[in-house]
């Protein structure tokens, strides 16, 4: 797969994707208290690495190449439910094998990098169940010490805030949700079941909200 490279303000931006993924909707504005913790962490630090996971979003780019930083974008939530990636079933009714190694050398792969931030967002709620701890290793492998991600969960399986979005920064403590596709949430997490996923690392940090989302900030 061709990688795109090109330049915007002061940082670099990097997108993995052939071929762009269709948003619609308007955007809905969601006031939230992880995002406006990690923007202190943005404006405080300089030459920041932000892996932002969705499809491409100009206003995030110009955002974060704004305040400095360089940004890679990879589009995982989209290329892991097209499917193609299954490779067996460990039985009838089992769930499905996956090329682990091919998806991350197709859609994750960072060539050395190291990054300071994630922007996971809600793609653990997506993801198939033979990719999460993977992903989770991947980015752990991916971070420096102390680097940050921060993921969004949702707390009911179905209803109408379940449905897959893009989320776009903004200068204040909201972030805009944009529908992207009608991906069906997976799996509902508790607090006890994050902490048990991200267990390698070193702190959590979680933010109620009045919504069905919640948030939480994870340092490596």
């Amino acid at each position: 797969m061709s990688v795109l490279r090109s330049l915007f303000s002061r940082g670099q931006v990097e997108d993995q994707r052939e071929k762009p993924t269709l948003l619609s909707g308007p955007r809905v504005p969601r006031h939230s208290s992880g995002w406006s913790a990690l923007q202190k962490h943005l404006k405080a630090e300089q030459a920041l690495r932000v892996l932002d996971i969705g499809p491409t979003s100009p206003s995030n780019i110009n955002h974060l190449t704004n305040l400095g930083h360089s940004v890679w974008m990879a589009d995982v939530v989209h290329e892991a439910v097209k499917g193609g990636w299954e490779t067996s079933q460990q039985e009838e009714g089992g769930a499905p094998e996956f090329d682990i190694d091919g998806f991350f050398q197709q859609n994750l792969n960072f060539n050395g990098r190291e990054f300071d931030v994630v922007l996971l967002w809600t793609t653990l709620d997506y993801v198939p169940e033979g990719l999460i701890a993977p992903l989770i290793e991947r980015l752990y492998q991916s971070l420096l010490p102390g680097g940050r991600i921060l993921a969004l969960f949702h707390t009911k399986q179905t209803g109408p805030e379940t449905v897959f979005c893009r989320y776009h920064l903004t200068e204040s403590e909201m972030i805009e949700m944009q529908e992207s596709a009608p991906f069906p949430v997976r799996r509902v997490y508790t607090n006890r079941t994050i902490e048990k996923l991200f267990s390698a690392y070193s702190n959590y940090r979680f933010f109620l909200a009045k919504d069905n989302l919640y948030e939480v900030i994870i340092t490596r």
